[in-house]
């Protein structure tokens, strides 16, 4: 039995700019107005037999207002980024140039004391793994980094494809298929 699984990303919750690694925020002023011009073509994916969410108040206010009442899953949390936690890429790197270099340069290195780049990919797609082929449909909302990590687990690319995949807020992606054997559906334009 195939599994249908429909990724949404988290509306915003700051400017591109200042965003965070690991970052807590709500949605902002600008991240509640996007998921209202969404909703319409978005709504209807909460008609899945299950509706889960990344644990982050992005994810779960996107999902709430999209009227999905998610699940907060552990398992599509954000990468575990250790001291880097809080910082913008730009401060990091400004810190710690050789760091971050390592970083993006090896997925099995964690310079940051968090988790490795191949661990979380791994975490997200063990998470599609364990989904039971009788679940039917599952929508989830998260954010872009588990969405990136989902897409790059499912298409068995190597981990580097990762920082090559640009995941916008309030985008879907569908990934059928069931354990091991994934397969990306584009969707129409929703908007």
């Amino acid at each position: 039995m195939s599994l249908r699984v429909t990724l949404v990303t988290a509306a915003r919750s700051s400017s591109l700019l200042a965003e965070r690694f690991d970052d807590d925020r709500p949605l902002d002023e600008a991240g509640w107005y996007e998921v209202q011009q969404a909703a319409p073509a978005l709504i209807p994916l909460g008609a899945a037999e299950l509706r889960y969410c990344s644990p982050t108040p992005r994810s779960r206010a996107t999902g709430t207002a999209l009227g999905y009442a998610p699940l907060a899953q552990p398992a599509l949390r954000d990468c575990d980024m250790g001291r880097w936690r809080g910082l913008t890429l730009a401060e990091v790197a400004a810190l710690e140039p050789a760091a971050v270099d390592a970083w993006l340069t090896d997925a099995r290195t964690a310079p940051h004391g968090g988790e490795p780049l191949l661990a979380f990919i791994t975490r997200i797609g063990n998470w599609l793994d364990t989904r039971p082929a009788d679940d039917g449909a599952i929508v989830a909302v998260a954010e872009p980094s588990v969405v990136r990590a989902a897409l790059v687990y499912a298409l068995k690319a190597p981990p580097a494809t990762y920082w090559n995949v640009d995941v916008r807020p309030l985008s879907t992606v569908t990934l059928t298929g069931r354990p091991g054997l994934w397969h990306l559906h584009l969707d129409t334009a929703l908007r």
